[in-house]
């Protein structure tokens, strides 16, 4: 069924030979807008769950191979590390296909590639999502909720008006008998720092409003992921030189210490 253009009664059909992975990976791709292969391979095909890693390298080659043909998921033109890191560099979004298997609302995406920076920094994303799926997978952290934009963004009513915080990802994690909520911006370091100051504010004015804590008991904290500590460091005194601020509401932390942050371990 590999044809651009599927028919009502071609759709129904597919739909009914698509495994529930199949559909797992398809609605997460369409949540986290882009992920590599690579990603995709280490959250639905474990190698747990396989003979070895080679034998799930492959299984997800050949499911995102028949993904794509179907025109399910589509394939950017850039890869990530280039030719040479093999097929987990492919970069997939959403497919005209795919929008319409899981009966989405929003329109349906438009096929231009994207810019460099939007592509780092959505894959960032899926990379945190991705690392906090395979520790819940192996029982070291509980998934209670995870909110990937649009459906994290916060309206909400200030002296400025209708207003619209727009984190990159909400997450709430159960550790031991804690549940850690999150308001997640990940960083990477192409925003200069007064653009993070008034994120700050916003997250600050919509803490305000009590919005929040009416409707789930507790306001999260923000996390800002920033890629090495002399930005997490310069944040940090922005921050706190700001008396606008509440200082405790913000965590600053590096990539390669967001999971143990986010769980508790560094706050």
């Amino acid at each position: 069924m590999g044809r651009g253009i599927v028919g009502r009664v071609g759709l129904e059909d597919l739909r009914a030979d698509l495994s529930g992975r199949d559909m797992a990976i398809v609605g997460q791709v369409a949540d986290l807008r882009l992920m590599t292969g690579r990603q995709i391979e280490a959250v639905h095909f474990p190698t747990d769950e396989h003979e070895t890693a080679a034998a799930a390298a492959r299984a997800a080659r050949r499911c995102l191979e028949r993904l794509a043909r179907h025109n399910l998921l589509v394939r950017l033109e850039r890869r990530i590390g280039g030719v040479r890191a093999g097929s987990g560099s492919w970069v997939y979004a959403l497919g005209p296909v795919g929008h319409r298997v899981l009966r989405r609302d929003d329109a349906r995406p438009r096929y231009r590639e994207p810019s460099a920076t939007f592509v780092d920094h959505t894959l960032a994303i899926a990379q945190l999502v991705g690392d906090l799926t395979t520790r819940a997978q192996h029982r070291q952290l509980e998934l209670l909720g995870m909110q990937a934009e649009p459906r994290c963004w916060r309206q909400f009513t200030s002296t400025a008006g209708l207003t619209v915080l727009r984190p990159d990802l909400f997450v709430s994690l159960g550790v031991d008998d804690f549940e850690h909520r999150w308001f997640c911006e990940v960083d990477r370091g192409t925003e200069h720092l007064p653009a993070l100051l008034r994120k700050c504010r916003q997250y600050e004015t919509y803490y305000a409003t009590g919005a929040e804590q009416r409707d789930h008991g507790v306001f999260p904290r923000a996390c800002w992921i920033v890629p090495d500590q002399r930005r997490a460091d310069r944040l940090r005194r922005a921050i706190d030189k700001d008396a606008r601020l509440t200082d405790a509401l913000f965590v600053i932390t590096t990539t390669d210490k967001a999971i143990t942050t986010l769980t508790g371990g560094d706050t």
